[in-house]
């Protein structure tokens, strides 16, 4: 157990969905897959297909994944997942469609070519979706970005690459818990440029011990000079009792002026800004396919790692970061009978107050900010009011764009300044339900 972040911090918690997986609890009932579905609108799902294997585990890692796993696990791993996805596709509602897809992990480029194959004509057969037809995007990393992988996903009609470079200094990759050689990562960036006509993105993270301005823009501009259509600028984690954590801080203002220097040079360089996180070429054109809106549109997750999101409930399989964990779970995985995943085992029931943070949570930390005619279209009332607490104390601290923190406004966005503190909103917008288990789960 740690202690907890300080109150205070801009750092408090990487929010990227709600709520998060330690607020899941086992099922007493274990729902059938069939109708937690039943209802739902299936028009334009995502599909996500979790690998949990990488060839090391990052020291700043907090993902489900182990690090070079048996190579009988993997195809073991994959028979496993092959089985899940017959299930799952016949729990589904008559006419459900693929709208976009994404392989993550982990590390799916972990995989050979012909795994990578494999999984591929997997998804297709049992789904019924054309990966060619529809934006799909596959995470790498600098070591198995090679070549003959790409190739696969450049003849799958992949549309994004996403590679965690995280500095382009290897002293700051090694301090950061990533021993990568510099020469390995030109040599990715490159080969997927020559092999594949896919979307670049480069992630970065500031905050590294011993970075300094200087080498942040060393790293900011050699990763511009790739043309990334997109970049992602993430700010390092660490334990609060270990390194960096102990000068607390100290670190949150280092790591607050590196992210506005990002911030700055990449908007200085033709990028718009999406989130806190996420920044695109401004003149990369749009992947086709209709704009994924992540507060209604379901999702199912394939693979132990992965989450499924219907509008009342959020389900996964057990959830760890520690080695010893990920491993039982991938274990229990791979022995598992096709009947046995037709029911959702671990998850969360998102009643009407949570169904509103969520919404609010997702639309708020972006740029556009919160449309509050779509809330009111899709819950009834005003966000500002029925939120009235939290937003009244964005407000207090000149975090919300003036006149837009009343019940009157259409739009309701972050300041820039609000949108550099999202890690420290995010958390303020939890139910007190969401934190008690969130709380109990890290005491645990």
């Amino acid at each position: 157990m740690t202690e907890p972040v300080r109150a205070d911090s801009p750092y408090r918690s990487y929010v990227y969905s709600y709520p998060h997986k330690t607020a899941y609890r086992p099922f007493d009932d274990r729902p059938r897959l069939s109708d937690l579905w039943r209802g739902e609108d299936v028009g334009a799902l995502s599909l996500y297909a979790h690998i949990p294997f990488c060839e090391m585990r990052c020291g700043f890692c907090n993902l489900f994944t182990r690090s070079t796993p048996p190579a009988e696990q993997v195809t073991t791993f994959l028979d496993a997942l092959e089985r899940q996805a017959d299930v799952v596709a016949s729990c589904l509602p008559e006419g459900a469609s693929f709208a976009r897809a994404a392989l993550g992990g982990g590390t799916p480029t972990y995989l050979t070519a012909t795994e990578l194959v494999r999984v591929y004509d997997l998804l297709e057969r049992t789904l019924g979706v054309d990966l060619t037809a529809i934006p799909t995007s596959v995470e790498t990393s600098p070591a198995t970005a090679t070549s003959e992988r790409l190739a696969v996903l450049s003849e799958r009609g992949v549309t994004r690459i996403s590679m965690g470079v995280q500095s382009f200094v290897d002293s700051e990759a090694h301090a950061a818990g990533r021993p990568q050689r510099r020469a390995e990562v030109d040599r990715a960036l490159a080969d997927i440029r020559a092999c594949t006509d896919a979307d670049l993105n480069v992630d970065l993270i500031y905050g590294i011990e011993r970075q300094t301005s200087d080498t942040w823009r060393y790293s900011l501009d050699t990763a511009l000079s790739w043309s990334p259509e997109e970049v992602y600028l993430y700010p390092l984690y660490v334990r609060p009792l270990t390194g960096l954590g102990r000068r607390a801080r100290e670190w949150d203002d280092h790591r607050l002026s590196l992210y506005r220097q990002g911030r700055d040079h990449l908007l200085g360089h033709g990028y718009e800004q999406v989130s806190m996180r996420m920044f695109r070429r401004a003149d990369a054109a749009e992947t086709a396919g209709p704009e994924y809106c992540c507060q209604t549109d379901g999702m199912v997750g394939l693979g132990c790692g992965a989450r499924s999101y219907t509008s009342g409930t959020h389900y996964s399989f057990d959830y760890a970061v520690g080695v010893g964990k990920v491993r039982s779970i991938i274990e229990d995985y791979v022995g598992r009978e096709a009947g046995d995943f037709a029911r959702a085992e671990v998850g969360f029931h998102l009643d009407e107050e949570e169904r509103r943070r969520r919404h609010v949570l997702q639309s708020l930390l972006r740029v556009e900010g919160l449309d509050a005619r779509a809330y009111a279209e899709r819950f009834g009332g005003h966000p500002v009011a029925d939120l009235a607490e939290e937003f009244g104390a964005l407000a207090a601290r000149g975090w919300l764009v003036a006149g837009e923190d009343s019940v009157d406004a259409a739009t309701i966005r972050l300041t820039e300044e609000g949108l550099a503190h999202s890690d420290s909103i995010g958390p303020d917008l939890f139910s007190a339900r969401v934190n008690r288990l969130m709380a109990e789960y890290e005491a645990g």
